[in-house]
This record gives C-alpha cells, sequence and structure tokens, in this order.
C-alpha cells in the first residue's frame, strides 16, 4: 500500500504506525504519486493508496485533480482519504469522486487498518458521525411516506437508485446508457422534488423513500 503525504514527520509517523500492526500488505510512503510512479518497479504490485490530505478541502480544484489523478494511476487499487475533517458534504464529495473509503484522523490506527482492510475486501468506509447525520436527514424528511411513482418518473427512479447506492455520476451514466450531463439534470430534478440542498440530503431522503415504498426498481 501507498501511503502519499507531503509532510514528511507526519508521513514516517504514520507509515511506523500502520506498519506494527499485523496486515496482508506492506506500507510504502512517498511525498507525491508521482515519487511512487518513478519507484514502482521496486516494490510490490500496489494494493492500494491512502492519501492524506490533512485539512484540505477536496472541492478545490486542484485536490480534486489530485484524488482523480489517483484514482487513474491505481486503476483497480482503491483510495482511500485520510483527512481532519469529516463533515457529511465533504465526505460525500470524496465518494463522488470514487474514493473507496474517507478515514477522520481522529480514529484509532487500528480503525484505520481496518478501514484499509475493508476497502481492499470491495466495501465503502465512512465514519459513524456521518452516518449519523444522514440518519438525522432521514427522520426531519416531511415526504417519508410518499410513493416514489408519485414522484419521479421512471428514468428518474434509475438515477435515484445509483445516487442512493453512492455510484459517481460517470458509472451513473455508464450504467443507464445516457450522458453524464444527462445524469446531472436527472440528479437536479430529483434534488428540487426532494427539497434537498445537497447530493448528500438528497440521497438519504431518496433512502428512506426506498425503504419505505414497495415500488419495483428498475
Amino acid at each position: 500500500m501507498v501511503l502519499v503525504d507531503n509532510r514528511i514527520l507526519a508521513r514516517e509517523c504514520l507509515r511506523s504506525s500502520l506498519a506494527a500492526h499485523p496486515a496482508p500488505w506492506d506500507v510504502v510512503a512517498c511525498s507525491t504519486i508521482e515519487e511512487w510512479q518513478n519507484e514502482a518497479d521496486r516494490h510490490p504490485p500496489l494494493a492500494a493508496v491512502l492519501l492524506h490530505v490533512g485539512s484540505a478541502n477536496i472541492t478545490d480544484s486542484h485536490m480534486e485533480e489530485l484524488i482523480r489523478q489517483i484514482i487513474r494511476i491505481s486503476a483497480s487499487a482503491p483510495l482511500i482519504i485520510l483527512a481532519d475533517r469529516d463533515d457529511v458534504v465533504q465526505i460525500v464529495n470524496a465518494l463522488d469522486y470514487g474514493v473507496r473509503g474517507y478515514i477522520p484522523s481522529s480514529v484509532s490506527v487500528e480503525v484505520c487498518v481496518e478501514a484499509i482492510n475493508l476497502a481492499l475486501a470491495g466495501g465503502v468506509f465512512v465514519p459513524a458521525s456521518t452516518v449519523f447525520a444522514m440518519r438525522e436527514v432521514i427522520n426531519s424528511d416531511p415526504t417519508h411516506d410518499q410513493r416514489l411513482t408519485e414522484m419521479f418518473t421512471p428514468r428518474q427512479i434509475q438515477v435515484a437508485e445509483a445516487i442512493w447506492q453512492g455510484k459517481p455520476n460517470k458509472i451513473i451514466a455508464y450504467e443507464l446508457n445516457m450522458c453524464e450531463s444527462t445524469v446531472k439534470v436527472h440528479i437536479r430534478n430529483i434534488m428540487q422534488k426532494l427539497k434537498a440542498t445537497n447530493r448528500t440530503e438528497a440521497a438519504y431522503k431518496v433512502s428512506a423513500l426506498f425503504t419505505n415504498s414497495s415500488v419495483d426498481l428498475l
């Protein structure tokens, strides 16, 4: 596994802490993903990438591009974010980019190792605080008992289901055979119908609707 962090002391401390815990992977610490690329032939095949972003906002253009670049380079190996922030919008944006885990820096090393293992097994890790925040959105949803077919077109139901499953726009477009711009239009319309202010709120209002609806998903 490659640990990417441009802060030398923090990087080496984290590398040592991770290496001290039993895991089916070795840790290679680099300041940039390019540094790892230049030395890739000296290391085992890439299993995962752990990117420490500190307190950075991942919606900033340079940070978004870095995340997308690493995902392109890492191919099938999952990218996991380690960050000082754990607000819901930040986490959902990370998942939308294709990140397979979001670990707050406040967790223990043991939790960090388990989160990495979950991503390697094909799962997605998010902090419990995010789940609790999303539950609050569901509990306050005024459309909780309204059937999906009364709110959305059949195509919007398909897109809404994909949002609920945490799929990024590019994957939704591919699976539903539509342009990514069309997906964005559907998502905007879904958010308007749900009176959701962001994608996170929309996803969890949709979750409540799916849970309480008998409609057959397409």
